[in-house]
């Protein structure tokens, strides 16, 4: 672990971050330029002391999780991604297979979107990372580990209590895109990526999957029109849009409400409360 190129590393890309390059406001006048360390500690989920130390070339050598919160919170590039994972001692991620990493524009992109319910997920329907609106509307996601982060496990592992946001009418629908999409993330990704582990895992405990698994049906794609069942609103109809990286390895989702709807005044409804139980 080199300390001293990880600390000069970590100053110069916060000293040229704005605040509005990562969704904050200006606030009080700044003596320096760039973002504060304990601006970049909040966006990567970690205590500002932590994070200080880092840049005095102090504490314990950095986990792989810890440089995926600092390289999402420093905006990296996949260049500057690799660089701080070996700087810290560790192997660059392999970029031909599935990642925590998310791509700085659309974080960017998702910085702006504070008044509606937005998201990236991955190949695998994992939440890379949501905003507010999303966590109010379909709960928050950070706390997942393991397999349990893709919504394709949950859909058929945990069937009782995944599939409670959406209308009985729609989950054969929905059961059918998510086995689709699955199988084309493990014609990408390999039988022995985080997709095929999905596949063995369900293929012997759901047989619902396991008959659409047999079909071959392969698709990536999302449903422009949805209805969403909150647990306290009830029923919330929402259009979807999709934004994909260049490779097509992640997507930022983003759902709105028609204009003068009744979902619309829900929608706004959740973003006042925010998490909070209504």
């Amino acid at each position: 672990m080199d300390r001293q190129a990880l600390a000069e590393f970590l100053l110069r890309r916060r000293e040229q971050l704005k605040p509005s390059d990562v969704g904050l406001g200006a606030g009080a006048r700044r003596r320096t330029p760039g973002l504060r360390r304990e601006e970049v500690a909040q966006l990567a989920s970690m205590s500002t002391d932590y994070y200080a130390r880092l840049e005095q070339q102090r504490g314990p050598q950095p986990s792989v999780q810890i440089l995926a919160s600092l390289a999402r919170a420093l905006r990296l590039t996949p260049d500057e991604r690799d660089y701080l994972h070996r700087v810290c001692g560790h192997s660059a991620p392999d970029r031909t297979m599935f990642t925590d990493y998310v791509h700085p524009g659309m974080l960017r992109v998702l910085d702006r979107l504070d008044d509606t319910p937005a998201f990236v997920v991955s190949v695998l329907d994992e939440v890379l990372i949501q905003n507010d609106a999303a966590r109010a509307l379909l709960g928050d996601a950070s706390g997942l580990e393991g397999l349990e982060r893709s919504g394709i496990y949950r859909w058929f592992a945990h069937p009782d209590d995944e599939r409670g946001r959406y209308p009985l009418a729609d989950h054969p629908r929905h059961s059918r895109v998510l086995v689709a999409s699955l199988r084309a993330a493990y014609g990408a990704l390999g039988e022995r990526s985080r997709a095929g582990d999905i596949v063995r895992e369900l293929s012997s405990g759901s047989a619902e999957f396991a008959e659409l698994w047999d079909v071959h049906e392969v698709r990536r794609r999302f449903e422009d029109h949805k209805v969403l069942i909150h647990p306290e609103i009830g029923p919330i109809e929402v259009d979807c849009q999709a934004l994909f990286t260049e490779d097509e390895s992640q997507a930022l989702i983003v759902l709105t409400a028609a204009p003068g709807s009744d979902a619309e005044s829900k929608l706004e409804l959740l973003r006042v409360l925010g998490t909070q139980r209504v």
